[in-house]
């Protein structure tokens, strides 16, 4: 079913205010089947989430800046392996119109606190509870990390984590600001 026709549906359900409610929920559910997985060059999916210190955080208010979106969990070992390396990262990068997202996909928010606290994180770390976030950018390892340009576009996707990663990190960085 093409975009196209899924709106036709919508259109015409608004008619019918019987059918309103099965017609928009397949619509929506159809709207999601076609939707482009997530890929260098795709506009990145825009979300808000809540940050450990409770202040919401939208990335679309992140638009002008690099931005550098890690999903992380406390369980992961090469998640906390790569954490200090991305602070330093964020530290050195930040006045230079750079923002890193910390996205952590524990159910226990304390715990996610303490091992960013004790891992000496500085970057804005935003529990994702109910996951909604990580569906939408496809997890499909553990950390994943997803680099975007200033006009809000995908352009390095990274799936795991090996030493040395922070280095291409880094180049990639320093090659959208100077976008």
């Amino acid at each position: 079913m093409s975009r196209q026709s899924i709106r036709r549906s919508i259109a015409n359900a608004a008619s019918r205010p019987s059918r309103r409610v099965a017609v928009l929920g397949l619509a929506a559910a159809s709207l999601c089947a076609v939707a482009k997985p997530l890929s260098p060059a795709s506009v990145a999916p825009d979300f808000t989430l809540r940050t450990l210190e409770g202040r919401n955080l939208r990335l679309g208010e992140q638009r002008g800046r690099v931005v550098l979106v890690n999903f992380w969990a406390t369980w992961c070992g090469p998640c906390r392996q790569e954490m200090p390396h991305l602070n330093k990262l964020y530290e050195k990068y930040k006045a230079s119109g750079f923002m890193l997202l910390g996205v952590n996909v524990d159910d226990d928010t304390q715990q996610a606190a303490g091992v960013a606290s004790k891992l000496g994180v500085t970057f804005p770390v935003l529990p994702d509870l109910d996951k909604r976030v990580s569906r939408q950018y496809d997890l499909s390892a553990m950390p994943s990390t997803v680099l975007i340009d200033r006009d809000g576009r995908v352009r390095y996707l990274h799936r795991g984590y090996q030493s040395g990663y922070e280095n291409t990190y880094e180049r990639q960085i320093r090659e959208l600001l100077k976008e």
